[in-house]
């Protein structure tokens, strides 16, 4: 089973100017000269993770992360001011010129998977890869499935914590009650929402009990920005037309394009993988019977390394 690369530093960082008032912070790591490929993290909210770097070889692959709008070392810190899906996809063309990329891979799971697909969908011409894990589609069933009506059944000890911060009489509408407390002027009432709901999808996130990952999302400052973030993107449907991915699907057609999911995959469930596969059928389906959502678990791991190096073996071949 493969591993992650060993750990590795960024040669260069970046602070790149986006709408006012954001900023992105962008590194590149690996080979400069190696082919491009963008990480796109998961939340949104989440943010980068020196991990992340590791899915990579990095004498093949100039590897680049961002953290988005809000998020990680991206300022203002959570802020949702002309945070949304276009302006997304938009930083990542401006991060693609800044650098100097004229066609990369894009690597992204969960929200990642997301913008990744929108991104792909939007400039297909300028994307040579996708590799994408824990699909999310962002419908309206899926949001409502992890927040209001479905992965309850399956975590009901870890649901009766997360509802704690809300009032019986609004828990019909957990989303709406949490944007309410995220955004609003109570900091003591923010920050506890912010951590019952960042704790809430990391306790969901693997098939087994991961502690480390509990306690990654129960950080303050990674909780806020997840937590307001996401509330803020799925109150207003992920800034998204209904059904948007899947009917804009033909646009991938020909890019090669792998989609890794965990059977268990609790936070967004295996169906949407299975969506996306049926709407794009020249992608390589690999569903992972022993994981769950997140990219740490070892199988999952192993595929997502094993659809790197299968790219860069295709794209480099090519080249020759």
């Amino acid at each position: 089973m493969r591993k992650a690369f060993p750990a590795i530093r960024p040669y260069q960082t970046h602070r790149i100017a986006v709408t006012a008032p954001h900023k992105l912070h962008v590194e590149e790591s690996g080979n400069p000269e190696g082919i491009p490929v963008l990480f796109v993290h998961g939340g949104p909210g989440g943010g980068t993770r020196a991990a992340d770097r590791c899915f990579f070889d990095p004498d093949k692959y100039r590897i680049i992360l961002f953290d988005q709008r809000g998020a990680g070392q991206s300022t203002p810190h959570a802020e949702l001011e002309s945070n949304n899906t276009s302006a997304l996809v938009e930083d990542i063309e401006t991060i693609r010129k800044a650098l100097k990329v004229d066609r990369w891979v894009v690597f992204g799971g969960s929200w990642g998977s997301t913008l990744g697909l929108v991104y792909a969908q939007t400039y297909p011409e300028l994307v040579i890869g996708l590799i994408l894990r824990g699909i999310f589609l962002c419908r309206d069933e899926d949001i409502h499935w992890f927040y209001q009506q479905g992965a309850n059944h399956v975590f009901p000890e870890y649901w009766q914590q997360y509802i704690q911060v809300i009032p019986p009489r609004e828990r019909n509408d957990m989303l709406g009650a949490f944007y309410r407390r995220l955004t609003g002027d109570n900091e003591i009432e923010r920050m506890a929402a912010a951590k019952a709901w960042s704790i809430w999808e990391g306790r969901c996130s693997t098939l087994h009990a991961n502690e480390n990952l509990v306690d990654h999302f129960s950080n303050p400052h990674l909780a806020m920005a997840m937590a307001r973030i996401e509330a803020h993107y799925f109150v207003h449907k992920a800034f998204l037309e209904p059904n948007q991915i899947l009917n804009n699907a033909q646009r991938l057609k020909d890019i090669p394009g792998t989609i890794i999911h965990g059977r268990y995959d609790m936070v967004c469930p295996v169906n949407q993988a299975i969506a996306l596969s049926d709407a794009w059928p020249e992608a390589e389906l690999k569903i992972i019977g022993d994981a769950g959502h997140s990219s740490s678990e070892p199988s999952t791991t192993d595929a997502l390394i094993a659809a790197t190096e299968k790219l860069a073996y295709r794209i480099n071949t090519q080249s020759e």
